[in-house]
């Protein structure tokens, strides 16, 4: 892994971002690709995924939606022991997001005069779970749990069509989706399936939301269809991050970096570290555990692509600022006092505290959401939750006498702003003037 030397470098201005490891993505750029593809879906519906099936999956499909008999088929002949781990990631998760569901609040702002927020769940969703390099079972559950812990009354989940079952998505997919009640599955991909959710079909009804990662031209659908349809994120290669000092463990430190490497060959992997002891000690580690990973060639793209690198540190503390700044969608701490450290922490998706945390078990079954933001995201945006599904209405609900104490501060402000219809809107109910003025 490449190293970049930031000893010395602390400035009360804090880490300059653009010298960090992060993998290049263009999104833009993909959005030419997939606004055709986008129209097409639009103008012809299921037609049109039928013939993007055949064009990017080299399958062919006479419908798109998953009949019921494929999918209860698929929970029946369902590995037990993946069925048994499945239902475990699947109570964890919803222990965790059942108590993210937030209560409605009024307040009484004066007397006669209140203020409600209701949470309403969004009416209909669609989930996308990814294919390619990997099966993602996991990722039916982290998108379902919270919809369905929200309270969102019709859900949909969609998933690439796979040449070697038939057109279908995975079978492990589908019967993560029998396990967790969902009977509306479609076998699509890529920007197609956004765009299905976006604008429907004459066998998909449209959604007001869609979750769930995806690749650059997910992504870039995502972008595209923003306003027409709800996202969560455009999401981009995983990332994970690990603060770590000479207390850490190198042989945990080089798997944990090897585990999100296998992702994608653009996946990122970044430790920061005040040890050079530690950082030769985790190369060491990664040239005898590297040989002997399954995906070893896509492990060594992502290891020694310029999204990853080792970043040497002053200290902790200036690893503390190294790592706020990265931002990381996954933040190992393994330090001395872990819990301190990671108490600290202002920017990041997950933070994953002490030696047996490592992310692996979030992408399971921690109890947690795996579907976490990218990219540096984490400094202003959050993973998927419960509260990804909802959404606040306010609720004002003001008597004669409530509105009368109030109404010439309301007029002052418009026509302050120049907007006299405005102040206009309460001087009707009084009358033609207003208390106070």
């Amino acid at each position: 892994m490449d190293r970049i030397d930031l000893r010395g470098a602390a400035s009360a201005d804090g880490v300059d971002r653009d010298l960090l490891p992060r993998a290049e993505l263009d999104v833009e750029a993909a959005l030419d690709k997939v606004r055709p593809i986008c129209e097409d879906v639009r103008h012809r519906g299921t037609e049109a995924l039928i013939d993007c099936a055949r064009r990017f999956d080299g399958v062919e499909l006479t419908e798109v939606r998953v009949p019921a008999a494929e999918i209860d088929k698929a929970l029946a002949e369902l590995d037990p022991r993946v069925r048994a781990a499945l239902e475990e990631s699947i109570r964890r998760a919803r222990i965790v997001h059942r108590e993210q569901r937030r209560q409605d609040t009024t307040v009484a702002v004066v007397p006669g005069g209140t203020v409600t927020e209701r949470w309403v769940p969004v009416e209909r969703v669609g989930l996308y779970v990814p294919g390619g390099n990997a099966v993602y079972p996991s990722s039916v559950v982290m998108n379902v749990v919270p919809a369905q812990e929200a309270g969102v009354r019709s859900l949909a989940v969609t998933s690439p069509p796979q040449a070697a079952f038939g057109g279908l998505p995975h079978p492990t997919i589908l019967a993560a989706c029998a396990l967790l009640g969902v009977d509306e599955v479609y076998a699509a991909g890529g920007a197609q399936a956004i765009a299905m959710f976006a604008y429907g079909t004459s066998e998909c009804a449209p959604t007001s939301l869609v979750t769930g990662p995806g690749n650059i031209y997910v992504a870039a659908a995502k972008r595209l269809l923003k306003g027409r349809i709800g996202i969560d994120a455009e999401a981009g290669p995983t990332e994970i991050a690990i603060l770590a000092d000479d207390s850490a463990e190198p042989a945990h430190v080089a798997a944990d970096l090897i585990s999100q490497a296998e992702h994608d060959v653009l996946a990122a992997a970044v430790l920061v570290t005040p040890s050079t002891a530690l950082a030769e000690a985790v190369d060491a580690e990664l040239t005898r555990q590297v040989a002997a990973t399954r995906h070893r060639e896509r492990v060594v793209e992502s290891l020694t692509g310029r999204q990853s690198g080792v970043v040497l540190v002053d200290d902790l503390d200036h690893g503390l600022a190294v790592v706020d700044a990265y931002a990381a969608e996954h933040l190992e701490i393994q330090t001395e006092r872990a819990p301190e450290i990671a108490a600290r922490v202002r920017n990041a998706g997950a933070v994953f505290v002490g030696a047996y945390a490592p992310v692996s078990l979030g992408d399971y079954c921690a109890g947690s959401n795996h579907v976490l933001p990218t990219g540096g995201c984490a400094c202003h945006s959050s993973g998927l939750s419960v509260q990804s599904f909802l959404r606040g209405i306010h609720v004002v609900d003001y008597d004669r006498d409530a509105l009368a104490e109030v109404a010439g501060h309301v007029v002052t402000l418009a026509e302050a702003e120049d907007l006299p219809a405005h102040g206009d809107a309460l001087k009707v109910r009084f009358g033609g003037e207003v208390p106070g003025r």
